[in-house]
């Protein structure tokens, strides 16, 4: 039975585990204890409380399980150089990593910086937590999986293949800076709105959240077409981006966006993972970007009264 540790607890890599677990050997790694027996509610309301290996990054460098074939970092994207730092001890430098993190931020630092192979998973499936003891997955999705420099296709397509066994389905894919840079253009037309708002995801298409959902897609459209990022599903120009965007808000309506579940929890958001690579682009581009300036600047201004 193959081996993965997710390192880092939260909602995608507690799904992750649930998910695994049936076929696969799972430890879920963290910077605190968790309960043994972990609930999982799915889209349909089923609930299913199962018990998950968990370990403190403590306890794994003092009785370390057997190595990995895989080691998921699901931590936020401001969080996985140094949490990957805290175990390379603990397993071989060889070892294929799993990068879940949304934006642009760490994906290419680490991969550049590990030594073995290194895949990047960009992910609609929805999901938040309840407490320590419970994740709520609450949208179906797909996942692509594939490494910025094209060099691991088996690889890729062996985790999708178990991704997909173990009911998350998963493709491996060859373009997977393309379809990164999409779901960065979505995060930063959801993430940030809801996340000031205080809204799940569908109530972005009320009257009230509307319009800046339409503001923030056309500046980031511009930015898209500026790094030669193709729209998916061979969509075309602006229209191609509003497309995407309202088709996840509605396939994802009753997810708690990763980004408000931080503000909820007073925790540092992925502000900069997210709106930072647009903001970049924009300003060498030479393009306007005063509705995700302005986004950050808010986001910021509630980071600051935690």
């Amino acid at each position: 039975m193959p081996t993965h540790w997710i390192l880092g607890p939260g909602a995608i890599g507690r799904l992750l585990a649930h998910s695994l677990s049936p076929i696969s050997a799972i430890t879920l790694l963290g910077r605190r204890a968790l309960p043994a027996r972990q609930m999982l509610t799915t889209p349909e309301g089923k609930q299913r409380v199962v018990p998950l290996n968990s370990l403190t990054t403590a306890q794994l460098a003092s009785t370390p399980p057997e190595p990995p074939a895989f080691l998921h970092v699901t931590t936020k994207a401001m969080m996985a150089e140094s949490a990957l730092a805290g175990i390379t001890g603990c397993m071989p430098l060889s070892t294929p990593l799993v990068l879940w993190q949304n934006g642009f931020l760490a994906q290419p630092r680490i991969t550049q910086a590990w030594p073995g192979p290194v895949l990047c998973a960009t992910t609609t499936e929805g999901a938040y937590l309840t407490g320590d003891d419970g994740v709520v997955h609450a949208g179906r999705g797909h996942t692509f999986i594939g490494d910025l420099y094209n060099q691991h296709g088996e690889l890729a397509e062996e985790l999708a293949q178990t991704l997909t066994l173990a009911g998350l389905t998963a493709t491996a894919v060859g373009d997977i800076r393309q379809r990164l840079w999409q779901k960065l253009a979505v995060n930063a037309a959801i993430n940030p709105l809801v996340a000031l708002a205080g809204v799940r995801n569908g109530e972005l298409r009320g009257e009230a959240h509307a319009g800046r959902v339409v503001a923030v897609v056309k500046e980031v459209a511009a930015i898209m077409m500026a790094e030669g990022i193709l729209p998916p599903n061979n969509g075309q120009g602006e229209e191609a981006w509003f497309t995407l965007v309202w088709q996840v808000v509605e396939s994802t309506a009753n997810n708690k966006a990763s980004m408000l579940q931080d503000v909820e929890a007073k925790r540092p958001t992925e502000r900069g993972a997210i709106l930072g690579p647009l903001i970049e682009s924009a300003e060498r581009h030479g393009l306007g970007f005063e509705v995700l300036q302005g986004l950050d600047d808010d986001l910021a201004e509630v980071e600051a009264s935690f």
